[in-house]
């Protein structure tokens, strides 16, 4: 049995997480998706907010787990049995990070593989970040969400700007 570990902020799940996770099902006997806590990167949704939208969206995958972790990925990796890294690379410039950290990845834990697997077409320019500033400036993001995402995507961009109007 193969587990993947699929980690990242998932900050929000957009449908090119989805798609890759939908593809690494298809291939392993059992994918984790890891949902790192990240507090470093001031994430837009709460740890529990992320770990809810995980679930919403990939909760009907057999063999998807959805966890959060905090601290060295080498550990949850090793926590969770895993045996392979899924990372996503969209375009050349994740490349050269995502080239190093799996050197890095390979150093701690050289029984584990790092697998880069490219979001189908229509995902590849998709990124959370995109997303939030989108969301934040009251765009329409429906087409790079699930319907779910999105509405959590409009409440907390509603709240945000409630906040900061005073």
């Amino acid at each position: 049995m193969i587990t993947a570990i699929y980690p990242g902020t998932f900050d929000p799940l957009t449908r090119g997480h989805e798609d890759l996770v939908r593809r690494a099902a298809a291939i392993f006997d059992r994918v984790v998706v890891g949902i790192a806590h990240s507090r470093g990167k001031n994430p837009f949704f709460t740890i529990e907010e992320r770990l809810a939208i995980a679930q919403e969206v990939l909760g009907h995958y057999d063999n998807v787990e959805i966890h959060s972790f905090d601290g060295l990925l080498k550990d949850f990796v090793r926590d969770q049995k895993g045996r392979v890294i899924v990372r996503g690379l969209r375009a050349v410039s994740d490349f050269e990070y995502e080239f190093q950290m799996a050197g890095m990845n390979r150093h701690l834990m050289p029984e584990v593989e790092t697998l880069f697997m490219t979001p189908s077409d229509q995902y590849q320019f998709i990124s959370g970040t995109f997303v939030r500033e989108i969301a934040l400036l009251g765009g329409d993001v429906s087409q790079f969400v699930f319907p779910s995402v999105e509405r959590w995507l409009q409440e907390k961009a509603r709240k945000r700007r409630e906040a900061a109007a005073g």
